[in-house]
């Protein structure tokens, strides 16, 4: 029978995950919140 407490004891992480994780936690990716953040921005900028 395993002991999950040796088990979790045992375990480290694979350091591609880690470096995987790192690579996307770095990008600064665009997403829907700044582009919609842009559009209402240009809105605004239009009607002054």
């Amino acid at each position: 029978m395993l002991n999950y407490e040796e088990e979790l004891k045992k375990f480290h992480p694979s350091m591609d995950v880690n470096e995987a994780e790192d690579a996307i936690y770095s990008r600064d990716l665009t997403d829907v919140t700044d582009i919609l953040k842009e559009m209402i921005k240009e809105e605004r900028d239009k009607k002054k």
